[in-house]
């Protein structure tokens, strides 16, 4: 499955919009990673731990916006934003993939 920020596939033509599709991953943090992160904080550097969070979550909400694609005859997926939300006291990490599932040629 083609999926793609952009509105329109170079070489394909679209002939079917199936609707807006979802996929939304809240992940918990830890207290070992909040840790380390602190430490990060104070002596400089990249959060290893947090970006690992990051892209982990990013991963799983595509997967799941594309299985909803599928799941509706889809496919491809257009116009895809990642929005990233902090949820509760900054314990919770809300990842949303979303775009407009389609049918290409």
């Amino acid at each position: 499955m083609i999926i793609t920020t952009t509105t329109q596939i170079e070489g394909k033509k679209i002939v079917e919009y199936k609707g807006i599709v979802f996929g939304e991953v809240v992940n918990g943090v830890n207290f070992v990673k909040d840790f380390t992160a602190g430490l990060t904080n104070i002596f400089g550097g990249r959060s290893g731990s947090y970006e690992g969070e990051l892209i982990e979550a990013r991963e799983n909400a595509i997967r799941e916006m594309e299985a909803r694609a599928e799941s509706i005859g889809a496919n491809a997926v257009v116009g895809v934003d990642i929005d990233y939300e902090v949820l509760g006291q900054g314990n919770m990490l809300m990842v949303t993939a979303s775009g407009t599932a389609v049918v290409t040629e």
